[in-house]
């Protein structure tokens, strides 16, 4: 049987500490911090749920950081 491949790992990061920032400086800051994806969103975005490993999801209002979650 072959071996499982071991899940990404996420950074030990706070999504909250994105909130307000300029979208272009959270996402540079997250892919920095070890984020392999960072998915900006407009608000109300019609989104599947299923929760991906290293991904930083950004809802995006005005060109900043409304709300941050992992998945």
């Amino acid at each position: 049987m072959a071996p499982h491949p071991a899940p990404p790992q996420e950074p030990q990061d706070s999504p909250d500490g994105y909130v307000g920032l300029d979208v272009a400086h959270a996402e540079r800051l997250a892919r920095e911090r070890g984020w392999p994806t960072v998915r900006p969103l407009p608000p109300d975005a019609i989104i599947t749920m299923e929760y991906r490993a290293g991904r930083l999801n950004f809802e995006v209002r005005d060109g900043r950081v409304a709300r941050a979650w992992k998945g």
